[in-house]
């Protein structure tokens, strides 16, 4: 599906997707057309989504990031369901993943600090549906973040 221009043009726009489409079409090794084309091909294909800011949280004041493990009563029909509907209902949730295996849900959850993160557990999470068990995995440092994909 993709050859090595696609992938050069890829690495490029990965690592600075901001930056004028010259340089990037340029350090790719291909005209700005060429560029514009392929990455045109691409986007229709589903290879690129899009482009999203990020924010870095701690700038706005969110300084407590916790990971929360979920075991849901599976013997409830709609336990999933349910449960998601009203996670995705909490704003400091940022993000929200099933499993199989042992934990079913996990709950990325930002607080500005521990008291925001104490009235958040025991206000929004303990009332979340079909919980079985709970284990919080506080965050302290983010050692490798990887959004690249080694093309």
């Amino acid at each position: 599906m993709l050859d090595d221009t696609d992938r050069r043009i890829l690495r490029q726009y990965q690592a600075e997707p901001g930056a004028p489409v010259a340089d990037l079409a340029a350090r790719a090794g291909v005209t700005p057309s060429t560029w514009g084309r392929r990455l045109e091909r691409m986007e229709r294909a589903g290879v690129i989504e899009g482009l999203e800011a990020v924010i870095d949280w701690r700038a706005l004041g969110y300084e407590i990031t916790v990971s929360l493990r979920f075991t849901l009563d599976k013997t409830v029909p709609r336990a999933f369901e349910d449960f998601l509907e009203a996670a995705r209902a909490i704003p400091e949730v940022l993000e929200l993943q099933t499993f199989v295996g042992r934990v079913d849900v996990r709950l990325l959850l930002l607080a500005r600090d521990m008291g925001h993160y104490q009235r958040l557990y025991r206000e929004k999470i303990l009332t979340l549906p079909h919980i079985v068990d709970i284990d919080a995995l506080m965050h302290i440092a983010q050692i490798k973040n990887e959004d690249r994909l080694p093309l």
